[in-house]
């Protein structure tokens, strides 16, 4: 295979991801393209940055300074990678809040979320969590 085909066929399978759920676009996200300076991105996207798969918030075209770490504005970092594994809970933005369902570990307890939209933590909103 030539380097030029190589290059087609990974923006075909790129292209393929961006319709996938977030489960399977992360245990395949080594097929997601990564941040790159001067690129456009448009809303709902998903990229790699840091190893971290982020979706697009906002149509913009990419700058320095508006990488996924530094413009929350315009990136949401997807915080439920695997329905199968019980992340650490972290603190989400309004733009990537756990949903009603989702689990995580706090404190060394599994809790799942009550709510959609869920910006708390089981410490600071109980009503929102319960233990599992």
């Amino acid at each position: 295979m030539t380097e030029q085909r190589a290059r087609q066929l990974r923006t075909v399978i790129s292209s393929a991801m961006q319709n996938e759920d977030d489960a399977t676009v992360l245990a395949n996200s080594m097929l997601l393209p990564e941040w790159e300076d001067g690129v456009n991105y448009t809303t709902g996207q998903k990229i790699r940055y840091g190893g971290v798969v982020y979706k697009v918030l906002q149509t913009h075209i990419s700058q320095v300074t508006w990488n996924p770490e530094d413009a929350p504005s315009l990136f949401a970092k997807v915080l439920i990678p695997d329905e199968d594994v019980i992340p650490e809970w972290e603190q989400p933005g309004a733009t990537n809040p756990y949903m009603k369902g989702d689990k995580v570990m706090y404190k060394g307890v599994k809790y799942e979320s009550l709510i959609d939209n869920n910006v708390w933590s089981p410490e600071a909103y109980p009503a929102g969590w319960q233990v599992i």
